[in-house]
């Protein structure tokens, strides 16, 4: 089973979501939350932290992570773990391959001509801000 991470990262004054413009496919032009792949062995959490220094520059101590929902997926057999932060300051990103953007939280993102995941993305988001006062 392949194993992956999303990442929602709101910025300091919960007004943006990070997103990145993917190069290449699955869905090569569209805008998509952070995250990567989890390697055998390694804790799901700390994957979550490692693919967000990677892809964009931010720390540990930039953001806490918090764990809010999991899609298993049969066909093809995967797990994909969301997971949530708030930055505690203003920060320099630092793309890895991806370009990154700050998107207003107010954007439709079930707009499938914008962004990636038919659908996903929107559903995550509006999950996430029935529970935003945990974060």
């Amino acid at each position: 089973m392949k194993e992956l991470n999303i990442i929602l990262v709101y910025d300091k004054n919960r007004e943006n979501i990070l997103m990145c413009k993917r190069t290449k496919p699955p869905y090569k032009g569209k805008l998509n939350l952070v995250g990567g792949k989890i390697e055998k062995d390694e804790d799901h959490l700390e994957a979550a932290y490692r693919e967000l220094k990677e892809e964009s520059g931010i720390l540990k101590n930039d953001i806490c992570l918090k764990k809010f929902m999991t899609f298993y997926y049969d066909i093809p057999k995967i797990n994909l773990e969301v997971y949530v932060g708030v930055l505690n300051k203003d920060i320099v990103l630092l793309p890895e391959i991806n370009p990154l953007f700050w998107v207003r939280i107010s954007e439709n993102f079930f707009n499938l001509d914008k962004f990636a995941g038919e659908g996903n993305i929107g559903h995550i988001i509006e999950e996430i801000k029935l529970y935003k006062d945990i974060f």
